[in-house]
């Protein structure tokens, strides 16, 4: 017997939008994917018998369900197959679109990838950035040279060009001014893994599957800076007000900012940023006059003229 089933699927852009100057939705179908029809067979029932040795004798008896099935498929593997897309759209009117998403160039290159363990432990992001940029700006002439490495803020970090360490573990200390007190962190610097962009731009090309780990290296390079010039805020980033104060009350205002994530396409990387918002404390050195008084009672949103009065 043999089944036959029709398969379509089209998807509906929607875009909206709003700005106060351009207040518009644009709706539009694009017919994304079509395939012939797939079809299937369903083999007849299987009669088997199986014959087995008991005592120095033959018996024959009915094959269990499992066997009469045959053997199973192959055990999926960990690693997910998306379908390639079978070609370019033929039907509908084609669109141009203004996105949020820029090219990335890649350089055919290797990054190496290198395990940094800071102590004490659990210490903020940006405590860890600061302990790794001053790492690198006093370990400059014996190891870092005029390399700028690419950090996450835990355990990850990408340079250029190799270290002079060889694939040993490299010991450091290192001292944060602190208010009153410094503050003396331990850092072990340790190789991992070398990492290929050249792989990276082959798989976009179709030729291999894309490789998670240059995936996570571009992340964490275009990341990097982004970091150390901005406040994060999870995977956003965001500046304090210049210009503009937008007080939200109980001593907090609105900071604007960005988000940015480094994503594979049909033939490149795509670097795709979204503007963001969020709540944030005034700083209280930008309060005039009675500091404290005056941030207690914007942080419990008191009126100071009923308390006053």
């Amino acid at each position: 017997m043999r089944v036959t089933m029709p398969f379509s699927l089209s998807y509906k852009i929607i875009m909206k939008t709003t700005h106060p100057q351009h207040c518009w939705t644009f709706t539009h179908y694009i017919p994304f994917l079509k395939l012939a029809p797939l079809s299937f067979a369903i083999p007849p029932p299987i009669s088997v018998s199986v014959r087995s040795r008991q005592a120095g004798t033959e018996t024959e008896r009915e094959p269990s369900a499992m066997e009469a099935l045959g053997p199973g498929p192959p055990a999926p593997t960990s690693l997910f197959q998306p379908p390639r897309r079978p070609g370019m759209g033929t039907v509908g009117k084609p669109i141009r679109l203004l996105a949020n998403h820029f090219q990335v160039q890649i350089p055919k290159i290797d990054v190496y990838h290198y395990d940094i363990d800071i102590k004490p432990e659990k210490r903020p992001r940006r405590v860890n950035r600061e302990v790794v940029d001053t790492m690198v700006r006093h370990f400059k002439m014996q190891i870092f040279g005029d390399r700028q490495p690419g950090y996450d803020g835990k355990r990850n970090m990408y340079t250029a060009h190799p270290l002079p360490i060889g694939r040993d573990r490299v010991d450091l200390e290192v001292t944060l001014p602190g208010e009153g007190k410094d503050q003396t962190f331990k850092v072990s610097l340790q190789w991992v893994s070398v990492v290929s962009l050249q792989m990276l731009l082959e798989a976009l090309s179709g030729h291999n599957e894309v490789p998670e780990d240059s995936v996570q290296a571009l992340d964490v390079i275009t990341r990097h800076l982004p970091s150390m010039r901005y406040t994060p805020v999870g995977r956003s980033f965001f500046s304090p007000p210049e210009g503009y104060y937008h007080p939200l009350g109980g001593g907090r205002e609105v900071w604007f900012g960005f988000h940015q994530s480094v994503r594979p396409a049909m033939w490149n990387m795509m670097l795709n940023i979204d503007g963001k918002s969020s709540s944030q404390y005034i700083d209280s050195k930008k309060i005039p006059g009675c500091v404290l008084v005056h941030f207690v009672l914007e942080y419990y949103n008191i009126d100071r003229w009923f308390l006053w009065s």
